[in-house]
């Protein structure tokens, strides 16, 4: 299928293309990489009027390592990130992550903004970015804003930017010493949406005790699920098997995942669990060194 007509702009520069978008109001819609966007505009379920490409915005791609915090630009395509070594360095996290969207052409066109911002439950970025504890800038005509992952992603497909906003950046706190990470999922082929992600950071002290602990779940609910009860159930112990039972059960409680024709509920119930227990085993053994 192909998408219906639609008006096609290519700002010069970002305030450009705010201009355009105040213009527009709900018909406008930013496009970049394309990767989320195009497919379902040819598949009629998005039918925007006019589209504002922001691929000529150099300004909005680029990787820094700023006061301890990674700062990402919008623009900067997922290869870019997973070939970056400052990130492999310094946010394994994201780095593990980002090797397991789409395929290697799906990274080289898809941006860090572009795939935040369409929020699927399932994807991987999103799930990043609330398991590390990150933020989203968000830049319209009148200011900038400062939105916590945990604020951003409201429902399935939705997130807190308005038709007249454009994210531009993305912040990560970086690692501290003693912590580890793990990003795993389970998806029926290589390069599909997962049925279940999970991922997960965590810092121990010299005595192996865990200090903090952030673990996250795609796939089970409309948005990426935070589970609380992680931190509670774990901090100031050793990782043990009885802890990871604990946290097992937890997950459990706490999500809900659909039926769909790829997966039973019951079967997400029981990947996420199981997916529970291999990240925070990894992620505890990297901190341990």
């Amino acid at each position: 299928m192909k998408p219906p007509k639609f008006e096609y702009y290519k700002p010069a520069t970002l305030e450009e293309a705010l201009n355009l978008l105040e213009e527009a109001g709900d018909d406008g819609k930013i496009i970049a990489g394309g990767q989320s966007l195009v497919p379902i505009m040819n598949m009629r379920l998005a039918s925007p009027k006019c589209l504002i490409d922001i691929n000529g915005l150099e300004e909005l791609s680029y990787i820094k390592n700023e006061d301890n915090t990674l700062k990402i630009g919008t623009l900067t395509r997922q290869s870019d990130v997973e070939q970056s070594e400052m990130v492999a360095n310094v946010c394994g996290l994201l780095a593990e992550a980002i090797t397991q969207i789409g395929h290697v052409q799906t990274r080289n066109r898809g941006t860090i903004g572009g795939s935040i911002v369409h929020a699927d439950p399932s994807a991987e970025l999103p799930l990043a970015l609330l398991t590390l504890n990150g933020s989203v800038q968000i830049t319209s005509k009148d200011e900038v804003r400062t939105v916590a992952a945990e604020d951003f992603f409201i429902t399935y497909l939705t997130t807190d930017i308005m038709p007249t906003e454009v994210l531009t950046e993305v912040t990560i706190p970086l690692m501290e010493e003693k912590s580890g990470y793990s990003f795993q999922e389970i998806a029926r082929r290589h390069g599909d949406f997962a049925l279940v992600a999970a991922a997960c950071h965590m810092t121990v002290d010299d005595e192996g005790l865990i200090t903090a602990v952030r673990l996250a779940l795609g796939g089970v609910e409309a948005i990426p699920l935070l589970i609380g009860d992680a931190e509670d159930i774990l901090t100031g112990e050793q990782l043990s098997d009885s802890l990871l039972a604990q946290v097992a059960e937890s997950v459990e409680m706490e999500s809900d995942p659909e039926s769909d024709l790829h997966a039973s509920s019951e079967y997400r119930t029981h990947l996420a669990k199981v997916l529970t227990k291999r990240v925070l085993t990894q992620a505890y053994e990297r901190a341990r060194g």
